[in-house]
């Protein structure tokens, strides 16, 4: 049984989110400064709860995000350690995407890599 689509649009404040396991699009993108960044983020959770449990052979997750508030970091690192719970039943990859100049976000990247034990790709774009 497949997972319905998650898909979240983007505001200004919050970030693109598609999470598609039928097509293997997995992205959460933009912006994201949502004020309760704990209640934003659990569909994604529940939704990566539920994968975990039928994934598919191969998962490509990509983050292009362009500003993130420290809550959203955290909930980012509840993400990555699901992404990396799934790894055990599948093969996964993480792509973090950043902009040429943004160091910043370079450097998250290197922090998220260096945290987990999966397949994490740091792309400039």
């Amino acid at each position: 049984m497949m997972i319905p689509v998650l898909y979240i649009e983007a505001t200004k404040d919050t970030p693109k989110i598609l999470f598609d396991a039928e097509n293997n699009q997995f992205e959460i993108s933009e912006k994201s400064l949502p004020e309760d960044a704990i209640g934003f983020f659990q569909p994604v959770f529940d939704w990566l709860n539920q994968y975990i449990d039928n994934p598919k052979e191969e998962s490509t997750f990509v983050f292009y995000l362009d500003y993130y508030s420290t809550s959203t970091a955290k909930q980012l690192t509840k993400i990555f350690y699901l992404i990396e719970k799934l790894s055990e039943k599948s093969k996964v990859k993480v792509v973090w995407k950043y902009q040429d100049a943004d160091i910043d976000m370079y450097h998250a990247g290197l922090r998220y890599q260096k945290m987990l034990k999966i397949d994490f790709d740091i792309q400039k774009v």
